[in-house]
């Protein structure tokens, strides 16, 4: 088995893993969210909304149908309001026959996020898609109604280091406020993926013992779940005409159900005082585990087929063991994530959290396998960063709230994918920017990776609209010698494609902002406010003495003796220390310890 093939051999195992396990599934585990559990047989095993009808002949006649409403939305009322779904990147994982084969009339018709809201901001040509199952209450206010809310209006650029004067400090702290609840998180973790085999169950606890980071995604789960239960359940009811009729229950469209059944809480409701210690928090919090099994599964493959030597400041799982040893870990976390997914008792949130693999695998073929001109295009990028990042952010959010009894189409699940989709992308493209502008021992992992892989992000996409001649370099991936270079050397001497960087990451932050503002205010959703500051404000490299920034400058730029060198270096010294006094003052500084 070779690194790549195990890789999208365990998603898929993962996928169907979870599909299947989750029709049988009648157990459930008691006590602490994260502690070891006693498992028990279910009282009364919650109903299967959502059908999975595989082997149905009649599909395939509406197959052609069905798999349009799947792939693609609604036409645009105009030709220049979207790309033609032809043109658009598209990573074929799954064959249209075998789609189809695989949907019956009440399966989950689940689109990209990037098909259900907006990619680009509108200077660059973006445009809000169409109304679809799955975005149409994402401008929805029936949650806030007569609800007073103190932060209703609220731009990130009213804040210290995003050009205002307010400060960030005044929301509660998103990290202190789940503490306690995560702390149990590791042990937990670790018990649950332990083996007979040392050396697997070694290489699949390495990064929930030494290098565990800060749970960025479990903690963003928590807090929404938190922030979901402060949330009343909404009737999703039939429209006609226009008019809503409240006393018409549509059950029958598959974007009306999804919605975990939680009349066995008190009221027949989730609500913030009956939620903490619940069935319900424990699934949200197992979830949370879920999610960080497949993230640190990914990292690991993902080490291996970039030949990456570091990860979190330590070294890669493969170059401790060995390729099979990290593959055979990464599978088997998978594995043992979809076994937790099943037990999750929803089958809408397996669907959903097994397209987030399905994802994972077609971001990696995006990758590998983008033409020359989808190299230079910037929709062409963030969809990949969606893919690899935000599709597991957004996709976790949304089954948060239908574990929370959300049905799926509703205001509440439709914000929490909202959210998800814009952070996950705020929180790839300020990656990306630290790339350039934070040192290596300081981000834990090699700077310039993916120039190194032939790859560009958004600086160097924006330097190359600036400087034309860097677009065949481009195109070519930076394989002939002094590319990497030229490239550099284009991208310090730009002065606007940082910022434009910068204002692409604040632009998306502030739509995951929008989001969040469509929930009621609570004290876990004004945590999800200021943790979306703090992602695109993050500053790793901003602590480095004087000398380390020399050293880093010498580093990434050609230096040399000759006269062109020199100026050279003389320049990115120059951009470097303007942009550390100019930003480094107002950032609040997030330590790769506190990122993960």
């Amino acid at each position: 088995m070779t690194a790549s093939s195990g890789k999208y051999s365990a998603a898929t195992m993962a996928a169907a893993a979870s599909v299947l396990l989750a029709s049988s599934s009648s157990y459930y585990y008691t006590s602490h969210a994260f502690a070891p559990r006693q498992l028990r047989q279910c009282a009364s095993p919650s109903r299967n909304l959502l059908q999975m009808n595989y082997l149905k002949k009649e599909v395939l006649a509406t197959s052609s149908s069905s798999n349009n409403e799947i792939r693609a939305p609604s036409e645009p009322s105009s030709s220049s309001s979207s790309t033609s779904s032809s043109s658009r990147p598209n990573p074929v994982v799954v064959s249209a026959e075998s789609e189809a084969l695989s949907h019956s009339k009440t399966t989950m018709k689940l689109t990209p996020s990037f098909d259900l809201f907006q990619l680009l901001p509108e200077a660059e040509g973006g445009t809000t898609p169409h109304t679809i199952p799955g975005n149409a209450l994402r401008d929805s206010d029936v949650l806030k109604v007569g609800v007073p809310d103190t932060l209703w209006d609220m731009k990130l650029t009213d804040y210290l280091g995003l050009g205002g004067k307010l400060k960030i400090e005044t929301l509660p702290d998103p990290f202190q406020l789940v503490e306690k609840e995560l702390q149990p998180f590791s042990d937990s973790i670790k018990e649950l993926v332990s083996t007979d085999q040392p050396i697997l169950s070694m290489a699949a606890k390495h990064f929930f013992e030494k290098r565990h980071g800060k749970r960025f995604r479990p903690t963003i789960i928590q807090l929404m779940s938190k922030a979901v239960a402060a949330c009343n359940p909404e009737s999703m009811t039939k429209k006609d005409d226009g008019e809503e009729k409240s006393n018409i229950v549509m059950d029958d469209k598959w974007e009306y159900t999804g919605a975990s059944k939680v009349d066995y809480m008190e009221g027949g409701v989730v609500t913030s005082k009956n939620h903490k210690g619940s069935e319900v928090w424990r699934k949200q919090a197992q979830l949370g585990q879920i999610v960080e099994m497949i993230h640190v599964a990914s990292l690991i493959h993902d080490d291996v087929l970039d030949e990456a030597d570091t990860r979190r400041g330590g070294e890669a799982v493969h170059k401790l063991y060995s390729n099979k040893v990290a593959v055979l870990a990464g599978d088997y976390l998978l594995a043992r994530a979809s076994v937790l997914l099943a037990r999750l008792e929803n089958t809408a949130v397996v669907q959903i959290m097994a397209t987030a693999l399905e994802s994972l695998v077609a971001g990696e073929i995006m990758q590998l396998k983008a033409s020359p001109e989808e190299l230079l295009q910037m929709e062409s990028y963030l969809r990949k960063s969606y893919y690899k990042t935000a599709s597991l952010i957004c996709y976790a959010c949304r089954s948060t709230a239908l574990l929370g009894g959300h049905a799926y189409g509703s205001t509440v699940a439709t914000a929490c994918e909202e959210f998800g989709f814009h952070m996950g992308l705020a929180f790839q493209i300020q990656d990306d920017i630290l790339d350039f502008t934070a040192a290596a021992d300081i981000m834990g992992k090699p700077t310039l990776a993916d120039m190194n892989l032939g790859l560009s992000t958004a600086p160097i996409l924006y330097a190359a609209q600036e400087f034309p001649h860097l677009q065949p370099l481009v195109k070519r991936r930076f394989k002939q010698k002094g590319d990497k270079q030229t490239a550099l050397e284009a991208l310090y001497k730009s002065k606007t494609a940082m910022d434009k960087a910068r204002h692409l990451a604040q632009f998306h932050a502030q739509r995951a902002v929008d989001a969040l503002l469509r929930l009621p205010q609570s004290e876990a959703r004004d945590a999800l406010l200021r943790l979306t500051y703090v992602v695109i404000t993050r500053k790793k490299g901003e602590t480095t003495g004087r000398g380390d920034v020399k050293k880093r400058i010498e580093r990434i730029c050609h230096h040399g003796s000759d006269e062109r060198n020199n100026s050279t270096t003389t320049e990115c010294s120059k951009q470097l220390e303007e942009e550390r006094k100019e930003r480094g003052l107002e950032c609040q500084v997030l330590s790769e310890e506190k990122m993960g």
